[in-house]
Order: C-alpha cells, then structure tokens, then sequence
C-alpha cells in the first residue's frame, strides 16, 4: 500500500507540474522509470511478478500513441514532404539494423551471429512515446516533427518481422524457409495498413454522423476513438497484419476525415494513452531494471552507447543523402530517435524462445538501452528542440 500511495504521490505531482517540466530536462519516462527502480529497491515486486502486466500496458499503451499521433498529422503536407520518411524507414533502419549487427559482434565476438543481429533489430525501432517532448514541440518546424511521427510511427512494425525471423534463427528453427518469411513479412506490412484504413475511414465517418446528429457527446468521442485505436490493432491481428502499422495508418486516415473531431477529444484520449506509457516505464523501472543493471559491463554500455551515437545518426545522415534535408536536420533525426517501449516489448516477446544464455544478455541488453536513451534523450529533448527551432529561424 505505500507503494501504491507514493505512485499516487508522484503521479499527481508531476500533473501538477507537468506544463513548467515540459520545458525541462525532466520528463515523464525518466520520472516514472526511475521511480519504479528506487521502489524495487527499497523492496518492491520483483521481475516475474510484473513481465505480463508490462507487455499488456505497453503494447496498448503504444497502440493508442501512434494512432493518436498519427490523427494529429496532417495526410496532405504529409504526401507532399514524404521522402524523408520514407528514406528514413526504407533505407535508415536497414543501414541501422546492418551496422548495429557488425558492432555487436565485434564487441561481443562470442555471440553467435543471429544474436547479434537480433539485438540488433530489437534496438533499431525508435519511441512514439519518448519522442513525445520533440514532436510535440510547435516550434520545430512542422515538416520536422511529421517525418519524426511517420517514423517512430511505422518503424517498430516494420522491424516486428525482421526480430520475428532473426529469432527463429537464434533459437536454431530450420522448419520455416525464405518463402515462408517473404510472405509473412508482406502480410504485415500489407494487411496492417489495410485494417488501419478500413477501421479509420468508417469509424471516422461514423463520427461525423454521430456529431451531426447530435447522438453523441465530446466525452464519449473521446473514448470511441480509444476503441477505434484498439479496432486497428485487434483487426489486423486478426487478419495476419501488423498491429502497431494499423494503428497508425488508421489515425491517419480518422485524422483526414473526422472533420467532426475537436482538441478536447485528443486531448480526453492523449491523456489515457500518456497514462499507460508511463505505467509501461514504471513497470520497467520495478520488474526488470535492477537485475539489467546489475548485468551491466562495459561491454554492454559500449553496445547502447553506439548505438544511440553512432550507429543510428550514421544510418539516418546516409539514408537522406541526396535530399533536401540539410546537415541540422540530418544531425537533429539521427540523435532524436529514442529506444524505448517497443524495444523493451520486442525483447519480451522473443526471449522465452530462444537459448537462455542468448536470451538474458539480450533482454538486459534492451532494458539498459531503454533506460539509458529515456535518461539522455529526455534531457536533450527540450533544450535540443529550442536550439534546433531556433536555427530553423
């Protein structure tokens, strides 16, 4: 129970402050994570306890951000200024997953080399959540923070197959050929969005016949958005598609045509999502972030570190090579890209199926990298943002 009363404590303190933190180096990521890491210390629920609460509350946690995010953007400018994204996710996180892989084995030669490309993988998708404090700041200029939210927005589900085939090949699964991978990774990518589209599109058109008719409320809006965020996923799963894909492809769309939509109904359902994200690091922090600590070498930190230094801003500055996007931009996509929920849930999904002894490095591997890029991206956000906006000027 005190537990419970200093979570309270906590949680209701930073709403109160939250609009003055904002414009610091104190974030809700490293507030909550750290948060849950002093209560397990001080003798709070240990690792098995809080696994399965985690994965749930994160991945619905990050289901309602990315649609929610991609709701916010605006589909028009988005078509006119796409290449960015689209360089980004084509060519930077393969550039990314293919470095991290000759990193990690050169740091860790004894690792077998569908372990290493599998870490890889895990620390390659980047954090809608994380990223919150960058793209949802107005004075970066608006093309800036789209290409940032498509993104973040479609990276990890993207990355969901490569970590899917690369941990089959960890784990020594010779049953499933190339043919197999070929089409499942075409499903994900194809009917992901495809149920995005459908559930965005009548469920924004129901919206606007609801509001027309005076059927409805702004309260309830509010949480027939959450319930079309959950559509997307549940849709998409069930047809064979990515999830998180669905979930921003139908914000996208329920942002082009809800035209009977209004910020206290983003507002209602950004609040809840904010919510389970930070419930999601709390989480972290409690069940799984002192005994990755405790595993922490120099070899490990040396792993995180380039991979938040260099082997993304190396892949990013690559991959919008011949663009329009000048070195500031290129240097300011290349650091802004956060390892965080997804990382921590892709490692939760893959290691109860590979060898113990590749699957606890590795999970530790990610939980350090969440923990670490919530500490240094969090107390660049908002001084990195103001400066980067400034030179934009």
């Amino acid at each position: 129970m005190t537990a419970t009363l200093i979570i309270a404590i906590v949680t209701a303190g930073y709403c109160l402050m939250a609009r003055r933190l904002s414009r610091t180096i104190v974030t809700a990521p490293i507030v909550f994570i750290l948060m849950g890491y002093l209560l397990a210390q001080a003798g709070g629920s240990g690792e098995a306890e809080v696994v399965h609460v985690l994965h749930a509350v994160a991945e619905v946690a990050l289901v309602v951000l990315l649609f929610l995010d991609a709701a916010r953007t605006d589909l028009r400018k988005l078509r006119s200024h796409r290449q960015w994204p689209v360089r980004m996710l084509l060519v930077g996180m393969p550039l990314a997953i293919l470095f991290g892989t000759g990193m990690i084995a050169a740091l860790a030669p004894n690792w077998p080399l569908a372990a290493a490309a599998l870490s890889a993988a895990i620390l390659a998708p980047t954090d809608a959540a994380l990223g919150q404090a960058v793209v949802s700041n107005p004075e970066v200029p608006e093309r800036q923070r789209q290409a940032l939210t498509v993104e973040s927005g479609l990276n990890d589900g993207l990355a969901l197959p490569v970590v899917l085939m690369l941990a089959s090949l960890a784990a020594g699964v010779e049953t499933q050929e190339t043919g197999y991978w070929l089409r499942f990774a075409a499903a994900q990518v194809l009917l992901g969005p495809a149920a995005g589209i459908a559930v965005g599109w009548i469920g924004a058109r129901l919206l606007n016949l609801a509001s027309a008719k005076g059927t409805t409320s702004e309260a309830f809006e509010g949480i027939a958005t959450l319930a079309m965020a959950a559509a997307c996923y549940v849709l998409a799963d069930l047809i064979g598609g990515n999830g998180f894909i669905a979930a921003f492809t139908g914000g996208l769309v329920f942002g082009h045509v809800a035209t009977a939509r209004s910020d206290f109904i983003f507002e209602f359902a950004e609040g809840e999502g904010q919510i389970l994200a930070w419930a999601a690091f709390l989480l972290i922090g409690l069940g799984l972030m002192p005994e990755a600590v405790a595993y922490l070498d120099w070899r490990m930190l040396a792993v995180i570190l380039l991979s938040l230094f260099v082997v993304r801003p190396l892949a990013i500055w690559l991959s919008l090579a011949g663009t329009d996007a000048d070195p500031g931009t290129r240097i300011f996509f290349g650091w802004f890209g956060p390892r965080g929920l997804a990382t921590a849930l892709f490692a939760l999904l893959v290691v109860p199926d590979i060898d113990p002894l590749q699957a606890v490095p590795i999970l530790h591997l990610a939980v350090n990298a969440v923990w670490i890029s919530a500490l240094l991206h969090g107390v660049t956000a908002a001084p990195g943002a103001r400066r980067f906006a400034r030179a934009r000027r």
